[in-house]
């Protein structure tokens, strides 16, 4: 009964996000400018883009943030020292 109603309750919300729109949420912050995110209802994962629109986060998209996530940390941890 549990498992059944947790179905209606993902179909439902999948449902009102594709009539009312998705609901995004912060979910990881890459760099100042580039964050993941996730849909509050659905679950779907965007990120933005180059441009700063929101497009699919794909594995290759997960990959590229989460080198450049490394990237960004370490040059700000090395500014950070050096001041």
């Amino acid at each position: 009964m549990k498992n059944l109603l947790s179905n209606f309750g993902s179909k439902f919300n999948a449902l009102c996000c594709g009539i009312l729109g998705h609901h995004f949420a912060v979910s990881k912050r890459v760099t100042d400018h580039i964050k993941e995110y996730q849909c509050v209802h659905c679950k779907k994962q965007v990120t933005t883009d180059v441009s700063g629109n929101l497009s699919a986060l794909t594995p290759e998209k997960q990959d590229i943030n989460n080198t450049l996530e490394d990237l960004y940390q370490r040059r700000h941890k090395e500014s950070q020292q050096v001041a």
